[in-house]
């Protein structure tokens, strides 16, 4: 098995493809969520924006975690050390599961009093309340299934990715539809009936990817279970590099969990159009995304190579895919935005409102495909509290627009999604201005 890494198109588009299959298949999932969902009213589909950015802020915890485990196995592949990958993946499960638990603790303790009091009213409030209780349980596995992502983009094994995650999506689908309608002999649930088939969904597709691994041989390959010993050292190591990703991305989604409950303010039209872009931005984004998870693996293993001169060159070329890809994604939005709106079943008035919204944020996807691919660079140069820092100053600026343009100046939600021009805009002049300073250059992990 090649470890060691090349920078050219091929090699770049060869990782990339299959990862965004791979993040096309949850996104799916979670679209199929809102469009059932959105069969049952407005209400419903407005209480799955919130129930979903919630979830999501512990699943990007998850992906903090597993980026900078990347990080550390993409470097130790480019180093040639397949035994070392091994114990930090071992380690990496261990900690993946302590989070999970104090995720669950955590939403059992605090999130319906905090709901209750930021949420006006109260209807969606119980709906979103008694929706996560159950859907927090999917976090242990969630959590392991984002491990595998770490392993298997860090050693260039991408083209196993998808066969989770199409698992996954094809039991997301069948549960969906029998939970939430009572359908196929299952018990009608209705809302609450998405969270179990969330959970369902998540344990077939850790069961599918881990059997790949064993088929495959990885497990003997990265030595797993050569050495159960658990060594304080690696634990260190993994939440060192880790922890100021999972504070990133933890600050981050919390942020737009706070966009949220602020559009919740302008009433359940408004809250409802925004859970379609929050789609939006997850389907089309998954190729920025995917390029971004690129780019951190391959800029930390070409380092491991002691290849630093070639970084920026490399940085370059996939921004420049990512940014092509989602110009036609942009050019589709904007010419056909009815072709997306369409499937949420909720009239020509939610339509009508919601086109413009789409034009802002698919103005977004253009900055973020080029953004998110710098920010992940610094991710692969392992100085990730550069990452937080320059992540934490941003937040405070978008904080800052939503609630003068939301909440201050009450304007219409349009204005408000103009701040992710304003999010991505400050994430990429940082991210980009530290790497072309070279100051990552002596960074050791």
């Amino acid at each position: 098995m090649e470890l060691q890494l090349n920078t050219g198109y091929r090699q770049i588009l060869g990782m990339a493809l299959p990862i965004s299959l791979a993040m096309l298949v949850p996104q799916i999932n979670f679209i199929t969520n809102n469009i059932f969902l959105g069969g049952l009213g407005e209400h419903e589909l407005a209480s799955a924006g919130i129930t979903g950015v919630y979830y999501l802020i512990f699943a990007v915890i998850g992906n903090g975690l597993n980026n900078g485990l990347q990080a550390l196995i993409a470097r130790r592949a480019g180093q040639g050390l397949p035994k070392e990958i091994g114990r930090l993946f071992f380690h990496g499960v261990w900690v993946a599961l302590a989070i999970a638990a104090m995720g669950i603790v955590i939403t059992y303790s605090f999130a319906p009093v905090v709901l209750r009091s930021l949420i006006h009213n109260p209807v969606i409030a119980e709906q979103v309340i008694d929706f996560l209780l159950i859907r927090i349980w999917g976090l242990p596995f969630l959590y392991l299934y984002v491990m595998r992502n770490a392993l298997l983009v860090g050693v260039n094994q991408t083209k196993f990715l998808v066969w989770g995650t199409l698992s996954e999506a094809v039991v997301n689908i069948v549960f969906d539809y029998g939970f939430i309608y009572g359908r196929l002999g299952l018990p009608e649930i209705g809302f609450n009936g998405a969270a179990y088939a969330s959970i369902i969904a998540e344990g077939a597709g850790l069961f599918v990817i881990y059997a790949i691994i064993r088929q495959k041989g990885l497990h003997r390959v990265f030595s797993f279970f050569d050495n159960v010993k658990l060594e304080g050292a690696v634990f260190k190591l993994i939440l060192i590099q880790s922890s100021p990703l999972i504070a990133q991305y933890a600050i981050s989604i919390a942020s737009w969990e706070y966009f949220y409950l602020l559009i919740e303010h302008h009433g359940a039209r408004a809250l409802a159009i925004s859970n379609t872009m929050r789609n939006i931005f997850g389907l089309f984004g998954i190729f920025a995304w995917a390029f971004a998870a690129t780019t951190n693996t391959m800029v930390s293993n070409i380092i491991g190579q002691g290849r630093q001169g070639e970084v920026i060159g490399l940085i370059k070329r996939i921004s420049g895919i990512s940014f092509s890809i989602s110009a036609v994604i942009f050019v589709v939005l904007n010419v056909v935005p009815e072709l997306f709106l369409n499937f949420y079943s909720q009239g020509p008035e939610f339509i009508a409102e919601a086109i413009p919204v789409v034009r802002i944020v698919s103005v977004a996807l253009l900055m973020m495909s080029v953004g998110t691919v710098w920010l992940n660079s610094v991710t692969g140069t392992g100085n990730t509290v550069v990452n937080l820092t320059i992540e934490s100053i941003t937040i405070v600026v978008y904080c800052a627009y939503v609630y003068i343009v939301l909440e201050y100046l009450n304007m219409p939600i349009t204005w408000g999604w103009g701040s992710e021009w304003v999010y991505w805009l400050s994430m990429f002049s940082m991210a980009y201005f530290y790497m072309r300073s070279g100051k990552w250059r002596n960074k050791t992990i």
